[in-house]
């Protein structure tokens, strides 16, 4: 299903399938792997600002990132 405030591109998800080995890969497989993709991003995003918050700082640092992807 495409959203319009999408940001990750169909040819970035062309790409990482391509990467993983598809010889060829539908636009829906695209437009599928990117909603699971900006969904995880969103999820993850939302804990690392917590954790950040939490030890008292602003700004998103990567170990908040790799915590919060755990």
């Amino acid at each position: 299903m495409a959203n319009k405030n999408n940001i990750l591109s169909l040819l970035a998800m062309d790409k990482i399938m391509k990467k993983s080995g598809a010889y060829r890969v539908s636009d829906e497989a695209k437009e599928a792997l990117r909603d699971v993709l900006e969904e995880l991003g969103d999820k993850i995003s939302k804990k690392a600002d917590e954790l950040s918050k939490h030890a008292g700082r602003c700004t998103i640092k990567a170990v908040d990132i790799h915590v919060a992807a755990k």
